[in-house]
């Protein structure tokens, strides 16, 4: 009979812990336990007789019953806890509340929980563009990639040519996200994302250049906050190229740190137009401001101060934003800097002592110190098209050049993409190439629905700039002297040499990683936890302590869940978990269910444990935020596969892909483990999440190598891998030779086979001062139609093998210049 009150003990707490139950019903099962503790049955029959434990149950049954009662427990129980934990808690800081608040969770929301709502992700609109998107993509945008010349720009200009530029203008580039009624294209966020990604795959230049004023920039603002003048004055002027806008808010000593910036403006009257005017009176330093050298309208951002109080609201007013004209007098614009040699206009803007009407304020003066507010609601849905869009394309675009490369160039007598040294890298080209699109067009998905996805901009900025390191590295190692040599034939280095500037831009990879995307994320997407955090800070303290109370209790049967879940999902390797059908990925769908409770359990414990001391501990919030990557990366590849018919080619793939972030996942949650401060949670984590021990591996080199021989021909699976970057198949283009060179290798592939047998029989040797296609026609082994295909094949494979030389004055000494002013 105990044994048999122990199990059934033993189910019903699960039970009540995963339904999250309220305290009564948690009082209920001990009482009714304790009550049937006392019951026997012996020889003679049925005995009740209560023992001490029987007891210790009974007693805390009914003092669950008791705190159950809310006036009791707040009184008992729940006051002396939100006393301790407003006194230690940090206060939150106005820019950190403005950034809790400006963004929406979602998707992410569901990871933290522990248990996604499958249509939650199911739901989100597929990759959807507009027929006028499509039209647009296919045409000007395409025109747009075949008038770009990476050289030119990068080695000769500095700068795209102006015909470029004149085409982007009139063509509305530079008004994407403008609304048709201003005069701009009002694109959707899926248009804007693929239109930069096509020019960005040409040119990374031109592609930031089209990128930065569709992602944090004057129009978007103004269109959100802009006054009606101020809308009437700039987004037509915006939309039509007339304008060209930057914004201005990186400081010398604070970066990006808005809070800590000490660029002022004073609230005074001054002389504008002739008349003394209430305005600002500035002094900023501004740098790394992108297209800043040509912009005709600067957006800035300073801290407000009102010492006379001349606005009625105090002496400090926050951070503000201000547009202000090219030509204003004292703003000092027009130098630029030179990042990583790349083209795109960058470069500082400063200002002393300089006076603007309040007129300039964007939003005019009812939406001063709201500066940082407006901002996070931009760039958390900019953030979340741009450098994705950049950093997706990349891999895509050096995976096309790199499979056509590692086709056509033989070594050893064979293809070198088929040697398992060079295949173990272009198979994780392959991957990422896949499963970072995913993720690009699921989250630009996200923005089309309204929403404004904060911590998965940050995360997916991060992961996607990092993969394209990765993929870029892979493409130097297998085309070695190819992708270093540079000339206008080079297809690699300009992209190569950008690499360092999306890994820092909008937010360095090593601070958004350790310091902002799990930290942020655990306070915005956690159930619970920022409740806690707001109801400790209210100002009323009755309000406040209800508040916490119902939040206390929530995160309370959230842990007890956690506990019984992850034990349960560990021992069964998420037989339970659930998945949105019985499709072919269903099981993937479960262990995914799996991994997001583990995070779920090893996030709030993380948060509870560590307290304020997670700013501190960056390298397991960093390993955190990998894990969070992770579950979003296998989430994006799910909805793809799905929304893309399941395609049969493309299952071992995905497989292959989810197996990988799997592995890694298990391998980072170790590091968590084995690093966390405090050993006695750190076991218990262990345990709950990983009973069994941690056992998954990657994909096979075996499965790798089967999808990397796939990418080595031409046809739909590697369209798929790279669908979105522009494509010539002219073999006078940059890229067009190789792709040229591919089909005529490939179109040769059988006689080819049949030309190297003869050749290592000894039959005929390749060898400069002999036709060895003649010889092999001569010898028979070929016959003349043969030998043409031969012929074609090999002045294809000639000139896409070709590099560059140079007259020697070309790296002539250039003269000394002073140090910049």
């Amino acid at each position: 009979m105990a044994l048999l009150l122990v199990a059934i003990s033993l189910v019903v707490f699960a039970a009540l812990a995963v339904r999250e139950s309220p305290l009564w019903q948690w009082g209920l099962a001990l009482v009714v336990i304790g009550a049937l503790s006392g019951l026997d049955f012996v020889g003679a029959g049925a005995v009740y007789a209560l023992g001490w434990f029987s007891y210790v149950l009974l007693m805390l049954g009914m003092l669950f019953l008791v705190l159950s009662v809310a006036p009791i427990r707040i009184a008992l129980l729940t006051r002396p806890i939100y006393g301790a934990v407003k006194s230690i808690l940090p206060k939150v800081s106005r820019t950190e509340q403005e950034a809790l608040d400006a963004g929406t969770v979602g998707w992410d929301a569901e990871l933290f929980s522990g248990r996604p709502d499958w249509d939650k992700l199911t739901g989100i609109r597929p990759l959807t563009l507009s027929p006028e998107e499509q039209a647009f993509l296919d045409g000007p945008t395409a025109t747009a990639c075949a008038m770009i010349d990476d050289w030119d720009i990068r080695h000769n200009r500095a700068d795209l040519s102006p015909e470029l530029w004149q085409f982007l203008k009139e063509k509305g580039f530079l008004g994407m996200l403008i609304g048709k009624q201003h005069g701009g294209l009002g694109f959707s966020a899926q248009a804007q994302s693929m239109i930069v990604s096509k020019i960005a795959s040409r040119s990374v230049a031109a592609g930031i250049t089209v990128m930065v004023p569709n992602s944090l920039g004057p129009g978007e603002l103004l269109e959100r906050y802009g006054t009606p003048a101020q809308k009437e004055k700039y987004l037509h002027r915006l939309a039509v190229g007339q304008e060209v806008p930057c914004f201005a808010l990186t400081g010398v000593h604070s970066g990006s740190d808005a809070g800590g910036m000490r660029d002022i403006g004073v609230v005074t009257r001054g002389i504008h137009q002739g008349q003394e005017v209430l305005g600002v009176r500035l002094s900023f330093d501004k740098r790394y401001i992108t297209l800043a050298p040509i912009a005709t309208l600067v957006g800035l951002a300073f801290i407000l101060k009102d010492p006379d109080n001349l606005l009625g609201r105090g002496d400090d007013i926050g951070i503000t934003l201000a547009l202000i004209p090219h030509d204003h007098p004292g703003l000092d614009i027009g130098r630029r800097h030179y990042p990583a040699r790349q083209a795109f206009m960058n470069g500082p803007v400063r200002g002393r002592d300089m006076f603007i009407p309040m007129d300039f304020l964007i939003g005019g003066t009812d939406y001063a110190g709201q500066g940082w507010r407006m901002l996070m609601e931009c760039l958390s849905t900019g953030r979340a098209i741009s450098l994705p869009a950049i950093g997706a394309t990349s891999i895509k675009q050096t995976l096309r050049a790199t499979s056509a490369y590692a086709r056509v160039r033989r070594q050893f007598g064979i293809p070198v993409g088929i040697m398992e040294g060079v295949a173990e890298p272009l198979g994780e080209m392959v991957k990422r190439a896949y499963s970072f699109e995913a993720a690009r067009r699921l989250t630009a998905s996200m923005v089309d629905e309204g929403q404004r996805p904060a911590v998965i901009a940050g995360l997916l900025k991060y992961t996607t700039t990092e993969a394209m390191r990765d993929s870029m590295d892979d493409a130097f190692d297998i085309q070695g002297g190819r992708a270093i040599q540079d000339g206008p034939g080079n297809y690699l280095f300009g992209a190569y040499q950008s690499m360092p500037v999306a890994i820092t831009v909008e937010g360095a990879n090593i601070l958004t990683r350790t310091l902002m995307t799990f930290a942020q994320g655990v306070l915005r997407a956690h159930p619970y936890l920022l409740k806690e955090v707001q109801a400790a800070q209210d100002k009323d303290r009755s309000a406040g302590l209800l508040a916490f109370d119902k939040a206390f209790g929530g995160h309370t049967g959230f842990m007890l869940r956690n506990i019984v879940a992850s034990l349960l999902h560990g021992l069964s390797n998420g037989a339970f978990a659930s998945a949105p059908d019985d499709g072919p990925m269903a099981r993937y769908y479960r262990r995914l269910h799996r991994y997001a409770q583990d995070f779920a359990l090893v996030a709030d414990w993380t948060t509870v444990v560590l307290g304020g001391a997670l700013k501190r501990k960056q390298k397991i919030s960093g390993r955190m935020a990998d894990i969070l990557g992770d579950l979003y990366l296998m989430s994006a590849t799910l909805k793809r596969f799905d929304e893309e018919g399941r395609i049969a080619e493309d299952r071992e793939l995905v497989e292959a892909i989810l197996d990988d972030r799997i592995a890694a996942m298990e391998a980072t949650f170790g590091e968590v483990f084995a690093n966390f401060p405090n050993p006695v949670f750190a076991w218990a984590m262990r345990i709950l999440c990983f009973p069994l021990g941690r056992h998954a591996k990657p994909a096979s080199d075996r499965v790798n190598y089967r999808f990397v021989r796939a990418v080595l021909r031409p046809g739909a699976f590697r369209d798929r891998l790279t669908t979105g970057v522009y494509v010539s198949m002219d073999s006078d283009d940059v890229t067009g030779v190789l792709e040229h060179a591919f089909l005529k290798v490939t179109e040769a592939e059988e006689v080819e086979a049949k030309f190297v047998k003869a050749s290592r029989r000894g039959v005929f040797e390749r060898r400069l001062d002999r036709d060895a296609i003649a010889d092999a026609v001569a010898a028979g082994v070929l016959n003349d139609n043969e030998a043409g295909l031969m012929r074609a094949a090999d002045a294809a494979t000639d000139r896409a093998v070709h590099v560059d030389d140079f007259d020697m004055d070309v790296l002539k000494q250039t003269p000394p210049r002073m140090v910049a002013e």
